[in-house]
């Protein structure tokens, strides 16, 4: 059976005896804050090991999502949410009224959601790069831009004292 990374992100930082005991039932790696816990889990399919992990973990852990760490066959992240009951119970009407499902309408939702949000980051970005190009010529612009990609890309080296 393939194993599948699961990335489970929390609520609120897990306390040091929370994770001992979520570390007895599956293995477990946090991150510094730990906020963020990355694991690996064994089934079929990606979706079976993010309902896997979050039934293993929702009673030890403040689990708020679970999504798989590499893309499906699709190009997919999946994710996996637990609604509050009226944001569940409003979404499967919202599905049964378009008629689809309410994990679709969900994915739609997301989708759009995610969309505005790039299209309202681009629109912010032209404009800033708008009254940059008010005081810079395009050379200087590049210039600067390509010091710091190159500099975010290699940042220097450390030398000891």
């Amino acid at each position: 059976m393939p194993h599948h990374a699961v990335e489970v992100t929390l609520t609120r930082p897990a306390t040091r005896g929370e994770l001992r005991d979520a570390r007895r039932s599956m293995l477990l790696a946090a991150n510094a804050d730990r906020t963020r816990l990355l694991t690996v889990h064994s089934a079929r399919y990606p979706g079976g090991s993010l309902h896997a992990v979050r039934r293993r973990l929702d009673t030890r852990l403040p689990v708020d999502v679970l999504t798989t760490h590499y893309p499906d066959r699709c190009g997919r992240i999946l994710l996996n949410v637990t609604l509050p009951d009226a944001a569940d119970t409003a979404l499967r009407q919202a599905a049964a009224a378009l008629g689809k499902r309410p994990q679709d309408v969900l994915g739609q939702r997301v989708t759009d959601a995610l969309a505005r949000d790039a299209s309202r980051r681009a629109r912010q970005l032209q404009a800033r790069l708008e009254n940059v190009l008010a005081d810079h010529t395009p050379d200087e612009v590049l210039v600067c831009v390509a010091d710091l990609l190159h500099s975010h890309r290699h940042p220097p080296a450390r030398t000891a004292p």
